[in-house]
């Protein structure tokens, strides 16, 4: 039979973020997978060179919807590691907390995205009525249900409040009690198994090797989990297990991504035993000494890395991200090859991407003339409005 090549995307219903993926195909089999990025690039990184390192906090943040607060965390501790400036105990707890809620609420997400993608509409439902749980949460912690403003440099923006914490007691304890039921469903459900079970394989060494990070990395049996290999705010004083599975498919990813929640539900009640009392925020400088540094977190999706430069002024010099889909991408199109037609999306969709974080330019100068071409921020909108 000859081969015949289509595109997904840019615009398409599985994924709600323009992402062009292109299949050559033998049948239903995909034997070759190209994935092309740039639809949605906001050229971010160049923003921040621009703006003062408060007002880069706010930009970070709206990196990613889903990520929010994993990037200003990430951003702040590059930050204060050139400045030299060491944030309260209590911040750093409360740091903490955000980062295991917004992994549990993403997590969530994700596997409610995972159920629609399979035609498994009830659990979508019944799940992301869940996660309404945590969103209420977040809203009473930092009064919003989106980008939180809870990590600024120096600390955090507000306090957590005795009611505050029985709140979040209670929500934990019904998050974790629904978690462990979703943990069955994804191991004894026909329809989830068929749908999950032997595709979109990748074995441990081959993501390894194409650099591949988070869940997608500890699904294929990897013991890499940044908050334990590199601890950072007082992950070396919590217990929790670094999550893996030898399945290596789509079952393993949401058995990865099912039990870090449980996990995330556990490390935010030791958080809230051991938060002792005391300030929230220190004062931070206005302009940050010349230096660069880099700072490393896990993320929801996998390892986020930020690396600064600042030249002595209150605007950085260079601002980079490593995202965590960036890295998981070639994974992907390693995991859609050998699969049919009809597991593309959730293939796809297990190594959990976000293109609006992860999308970058591509200049090409002229080789034959050595000409390059710089263009200001008024021409680049001229030039899109007329394209």
């Amino acid at each position: 039979m000859a081969r015949l090549s289509f595109p997904v995307g840019p615009q398409h219903p599985a994924l709600k973020e323009p992402e062009n993926l292109r299949f050559s195909v033998d049948g239903e089999l995909v034997v070759e997978a190209d994935i092309r990025i740039g639809y949605v690039h906001r050229s971010i990184e160049r923003t921040c060179s621009e703006r003062n390192y408060v007002q880069d906090l706010y930009l970070c943040e709206r990196v990613c919807g889903i990520c929010s607060n994993a990037h200003t965390l990430c951003y702040c501790m590059a930050v204060e590691q050139i400045a030299e400036v060491e944030i309260p105990e209590r911040a750093q707890y409360i740091r903490m907390l955000m980062h295991e809620f917004e992994r549990i609420h993403s997590h969530l997400l994700w596997l409610g995205v995972a159920g629609h993608e399979i035609g498994f509409d009830t659990l979508f439902m019944y799940v992301w009525r869940d996660r309404e749980v945590m969103q209420d949460i977040l809203e009473t912690v930092s009064g919003s249900r989106g980008h939180y403003g809870m990590t600024i440099l120096g600390g955090v923006r507000y306090d957590i409040t005795p009611e505050m914490e029985e709140k979040i007691r209670e929500g934990i304890e019904y998050l974790r009690e629904r978690t462990e039921y979703y943990a069955k469903i994804a191991t004894t459900e026909t329809t989830f198994i068929k749908r999950t079970e032997n595709v979109g394989g990748i074995t441990g060494p081959l993501a390894l090797d194409l650099g591949a990070v988070g869940p997608v990395l500890r699904a294929s049996g990897v013991d890499y989990d940044v908050r334990r290999r590199f601890p950072y705010l007082k992950y070396d004083q919590v217990e929790f297990e670094v999550r893996m599975s030898e399945m290596a498919d789509v079952l393993g990813r949401t058995l990865v991504r099912v039990h870090e929640i449980i996990d995330a539900c556990n490390i935010c009640e030791q958080v809230l035993d051991m938060m002792s009392e005391g300030e929230i925020q220190t004062r931070f400088p206005r302009r940050v000494p010349e230096g660069e540094a880099v700072a490393r977190i896990e993320a929801q999706r996998g390892e986020l890395i930020y690396y600064v430069r600042s030249d002595g002024t209150d605007v950085p010099e260079r601002l980079k991200i490593r995202t965590p889909t960036l890295a998981n991408l070639p994974a992907a199109q390693e995991m859609l090859v050998g699969g049919y037609v009809a597991d593309i999306p959730i293939t796809f969709a297990s190594i959990d991407p976000c293109f609006s974080c992860t999308d970058r330019m591509v200049v090409l100068d002229d080789v034959s003339t050595s000409e390059t071409t710089t263009m200001t921020w008024s021409e680049l909108l001229e030039l899109s409005r007329d394209r």
